[in-house]
């Protein structure tokens, strides 16, 4: 009897593993976190909006700077989650943080998490940027799919996911507890032979000639990516 099986994947090599290097563009770059970007960075991620930005990540908000510190520290000597500091332009001040984790070279993958921006970098170019170069590098080292994960809930993250190119792919109840509550997770992802396209359609979006002299777009990245999503979150609600 004949049973279906998986395509051979002829020339497959396992995927290089991240190792922090710097990534470059032109209003963005992200490199390692060191436990030198917690000062900064305590100041820009603990407004007044704190609780509500926290409110979905595994970790803070933190109480002090001493607190943000130690946790900067732990987090930037380990290689999974590996976490590098957003910046941008000449700018080496962090305007945020995220990390590559879950790294399976064997199998390809690799996920984008804690993602962690201020507020008023939350819609930027920059930040937008910080994320292609993040997916770009991910491709470039050999990986066959790239993840989004985040709480069900959170309805900006989901959003977020689509707006980059991420393709719906379900939901995980019951995946985790955070902060002592059940948290049901919904996956996203891109996958190698759909970033060819998105990388263009990055670029295109980047372009300066798509921003007026005010740095408003001319077309949303949103419009731009949609036609070239496997599948939409089936009950996202509008904005």
């Amino acid at each position: 009897m004949d049973l279906p099986i998986g395509e051979y994947l002829q020339g497959w090599n396992p995927a290089a593993p991240p190792t922090g290097a710097r990534l470059t563009g032109r209003t963005a770059s992200l490199r390692r976190l060191t436990s030198d970007d917690a000062r900064p960075l305590f100041a820009r991620l603990h407004s007044a909006k704190a609780p509500q930005d926290w409110l979905y990540m595994p970790v803070g908000p933190f109480t002090s700077e001493a607190e943000f510190t130690d946790w900067c520290t732990s987090v930037a000597a380990v290689d999974d989650p590996l976490f590098y500091a957003m910046v941008a332009g000449e700018n080496d001040t962090p305007f945020g943080f995220c990390s590559l984790m879950n790294i399976k070279p064997e199998g390809g993958s690799i996920e984008i998490g804690f993602v962690m921006v201020a507020p008023q970098y939350q819609k930027s170019t920059a930040f937008t940027e910080a994320m292609y170069l993040m997916a770009r590098h991910a491709f470039d080292l050999g990986y066959r799919r790239y993840e989004w994960k985040c709480d069900a809930l959170n309805h900006r993250s989901r959003r977020a996911a689509h707006r980059l190119g991420f393709s719906y792919e379900g939901l995980f109840r019951q995946a985790v507890v955070i902060k002592g509550r059940n948290r049901d997770t919904k996956w996203f992802s891109i996958i190698d032979s759909e970033w060819p396209e998105l990388d263009k359609l990055y670029a295109r979006w980047l372009d300066p000639a798509n921003f007026d002299e005010r740095g408003q777009q001319n077309l949303s990245l949103s419009r731009l990516t949609a036609p070239h999503i496997a599948q939409r979150d089936p009950d996202l609600p509008p904005e």
